[in-house]
Formats: structure tokens, sequence, C-alpha cells
């Protein structure tokens, strides 16, 4: 239970997933939030409307996955750390998974580091691809990351 443990349940994660047939068209935004607060920077960032608009402040975000191109704006936007982006299509084995990082040391591209779950615990060695700083300088940098394709729903965060 997130309120008390801070880790979605998987009912939670299932309901915010994009089906296997927009997974397999390429990159696509996926906002794991799950606590109705006061917040909306991701729908402000979105340009390409894909994060709808909030009847009111306190909404969770919905997501019109047909319109997300994976840019990844929303990334650095959310104060939560709770966006990412997969992209499944990246080869036949690996996938593309794009994370929020705002922790010192930033990663070297090519660094191979230990991806982690949502409670922390190692998953896999993953490959980081590229680092793209934030357009504002208080916003997360964006880490893409190669994964395991079968765990691209599991990596959420890494260990240097």
């Amino acid at each position: 239970m997130i309120s008390r443990t801070g880790v979605p349940t998987a009912q939670q994660i299932a309901s915010v997933k994009p089906s296997k047939e927009r997974l397999a068209e390429g990159p696509v935004a996926i906002v794991e939030c799950f606590q109705e607060i006061p917040c909306d920077p991701c729908y402000t960032s979105c340009k390409s409307g894909c994060i709808l608009p909030f009847e009111d402040i306190n909404d969770l975000p919905q997501m019109d996955f047909d319109n997300c191109t994976g840019c990844g704006v929303c990334i650095s936007s959310c104060p939560g750390l709770a966006i990412f982006v997969v992209d499944e299509t990246y080869s036949e084995d690996e996938a593309l998974v794009k994370i929020p990082w705002e922790f010192a040391p930033l990663p070297e591209e090519s660094a191979v580091v230990t991806g982690l779950n949502r409670e922390g615990e190692e998953v896999c060695p993953v490959t980081v691809k590229k680092v793209r700083t934030s357009p504002k300088k208080n916003d997360a940098y964006i880490l893409t990351l190669v994964v395991p394709k079968e765990l691209a729903f599991e990596v959420r965060s890494i260990r240097i």
C-alpha cells in the first residue's frame, strides 16, 4: 500500500501501463502517480496533449497514450519523480527506460550500473545510454538506460 510503504501495488502499476499494442509502437510515457495532491506540472509541460486536462488540481494524471511521442519533457517536470518513458522497440532483447535523476554524481554515458526496482532492491545490471540535462536548472536530469526487455517495468532507479 503506497500510503504506508511509498511503493505502489501491482494493481496500481497495471492501471497506468499502456497496452501491449501501444508499447509495440515505440516510446511512451508512464505516469506512476497514485496520490491525489495539488500538482499538475506534468500536464502543463506536455505539448503533445497526451496528459489530459485535470478537472481538479488534486486529480491523478490521465494519459492519452496514442498521442504520446515519448519525448520525456514531462519526466523532469514531475516533482514526485513519478514519470518514466519505456521504449520496448529498442531491440529484440532490450528496452530503453528513461528515468528522472536528481542525485550526485551523474553517471557517465556507457557506464554499467545497478538497476533498482521501486523498493530500491537490485534488479539487474543496466547500461547508461544517455544523460540529458533539463532545460530548467532546477529540474531533474533524464537518464536513458538499456534494460533487459522483460525488466522494463521493474527498473525505476539505479545505483552507481
